[in-house]
């Protein structure tokens, strides 16, 4: 047992730690503050910092390599979720996209949780504090330019892709039009957009590099069996943690940041969530807290490959184009456009009815507003070294779509009290008629992009369909568009609510029920933000620390 008393005890070095326990130290350099990570320190892998995409690192032992239960609206598929295990978390092995989202998913956030703090305007200032943008001008008052993430456009890198104008035009023949700036990082993403990337130099950034940790005492290779709680007056407080190997660590406040899925199974190892639950484990329960592990939210995206018409003009990496080799194409990811979408009211509206048993009324979160639901972007490489049907040779590119409004909820449970066991979970994908809605309206967009515009068909033969399927057309059905979507969709790698503030925790981040214990990571995150979600968390960390401290 440590009889070392630590002012603040913060469980998981990922993202939202690290960048907690930097800013409440350099608020205070006399804070005694204890960092637990149960993977290791990274920061001296040299691969990580090259990896352009999530291959390379998916899997590896940097992945706690978490899987969902057989998902019964995929085919009873088992769904990869990938998810960071080492200082950094995540920032280890994403694919370091930059993307704030849409005003209306903070805003709603704020209107959940009754309080104005979390809206867009005034998340800005911590979105603006994070970042050091490649062309912080571009927009007035929008960007940072003294931060400690270096943010780069495409442009900004030198990238310049063959189809980049052609595909641009296809958007504006199929009604999407490019955003001032090309800038979707202002709150307002619908439309064309140019990438941006949290990479300096083209090198990936670790959170726990940008946030350095010293002055902070960091325990690596530390899995935390649970929390150390008490009856104070009746009512239970935090106090500290217990390691797997046995050691207790005693402190002011816990603050617990292992993630959407490691949270809410720590803190039902720790007696803390649904009753029934507790019970089913002999868990003496501390706090009966029933939305611990509820209210899962996941982005999933589907991969098509388009096949080009002609290969020779060198569109696709693969091919023998001797532009690819130059350097500025190992600088990031082999994309330049992102775009936003909404989709037609008409049909959301059927669709919301169909799921909620009665007409929405006009107030309704999904149309009083328009939100971002649906993301494309248009990859200029496709298939794999190992794939017969689209090899890496130059003759395809490759169409990602990403749904970014689920209102398919799932949730997170533990089946053992073992912490070394994985979670249980089960996002239960595209269980909405909404979500599948969306789906049908996203591949229809893709197909007019490429089979229903000029520009498309000038570089597009057809598309090469996954076995069994005829390629997509642009009369396709519905059932064939809900095959597809069901044979193909994965996880984006975006969890977040399975704590939701305004359920498990206050507008503070503090737990209800049990003082001393506070959550900061995406389980907090009440409502789906539209976006790949690194920016929203960077965003939230440093304001968490703000309101920790006091500041905010």
């Amino acid at each position: 047992m440590s009889t070392e008393h630590f002012d603040y005890i913060i469980v998981g070095g990922g993202l939202s730690g690290s960048v907690v326990a930097n800013r409440l130290y350099n608020t205070d350099k006399s804070l005694h503050i204890l960092l637990v990570e149960a993977g290791v320190d990274a920061s001296d892998n040299t691969l990580i910092p090259h990896a352009n995409n999530t291959p390379f690192l998916i899997g590896c032992d940097l992945d706690w390599r978490f899987i969902t239960t057989p998902q019964k609206n995929l085919g009873g598929r088992r769904i990869d979720n990938p998810a960071g295990k080492c200082l950094g978390g995540g920032t280890a092995i994403n694919n370091c996209g930059w993307i704030r989202g849409d005003r209306s998913d903070y805003d709603r956030w704020a209107e959940i949780v009754k309080d104005e703090s979390y809206s867009y305007d005034a998340m800005l200032p911590y979105f603006i504090a994070t970042e050091k943008y490649s062309d912080g001008s571009q927009a007035d008052g929008q960007h940072g330019s003294d931060g400690p993430l270096y943010v780069s456009t495409v442009s900004s890198t030198g990238r310049k892709y063959p189809l980049s104008e052609l595909i641009a035009q296809a958007w504006d023949e199929n009604h999407v039009s490019a955003l001032p700036g090309l800038d979707g990082n202002r709150g307002n993403p619908q439309g064309l957009a140019e990438l941006a990337e949290d990479r300096r130099e083209g090198l990936r950034q670790l959170a726990s590099a940008a946030y350095p940790l010293d002055g902070v005492h960091v325990m690596t290779n530390t899995l935390v069996r649970r929390i150390i709680t008490t009856a104070e007056n009746g009512a239970p407080k935090a106090i500290g943690i217990e390691t797997t190997g046995g050691e207790k660590y005693y402190g002011g406040e816990v603050i617990v940041s292992a993630g959407a899925y490691r949270t809410p199974q720590l803190l039902m190892l720790s007696g803390i969530g649904p009753a029934e639950t507790l019970a089913e484990h002999d868990i003496p329960a501390v706090a009966d807290i029933p939305d611990v592990g509820q209210n899962l939210y996941d982005h999933v995206k589907l991969a098509q490959y388009w096949k080009l018409k002609d290969p020779s003009k060198g569109y696709a990496f693969g091919s023998d184009n001797p532009l690819f080799a130059n350097p500025e194409f190992g600088l990031g990811m082999p994309l330049d456009w992102i775009v936003t979408t909404s989709i037609p009211k008409d049909g959301l509206v059927e669709a919301i009815t169909a799921d909620e048993k009665r007409p929405p009324p006009a107030d309704h979160p999904l149309l009083k507003t328009e939100r971002s639901v649906l993301e494309y972007v248009v990859i200029y490489a496709a298939g794999s070294a190992s794939d017969p049907v689209v090899p890496v040779d130059g003759t395809h590119i490759c169409m990602v779509i990403v749904s970014l409004l689920p209102t398919s909820k799932g949730y997170v449970t533990i089946d053992s009290t073992d912490p070394t066991h994985p979670p249980v979970i089960d996002p239960d994908y595209l269980s909405t008629e909404v979500d599948r809605y969306a789906w049908r309206t996203g591949l229809r967009t893709a197909t007019r992009l490429f089979l229903g515009t000029d520009s498309g068909k000038a570089f597009i033969d057809q598309e090469t369909p996954p076995d069994g399927f005829e390629p997509i057309s642009l009369t396709s059905s519905d059932e064939y568009l809900d095959a597809r979507t069901r044979h193909g969709v994965s996880s984006s790698y975006h969890p977040m609510g399975t704590c939701s503030m305004g359920k498990v925790v206050d507008s503070k981040f503090r737990v209800n029920g049990v003082s001393n214990l506070r959550i900061v990571d995406a389980s907090v995150i009440p409502t789906p933000i539209a976006a790949h979600i690194q920016a929203a968390l960077y965003a939230m960390a440093v304001k968490a620390a703000d309101v920790i401290s006091s500041k905010a």
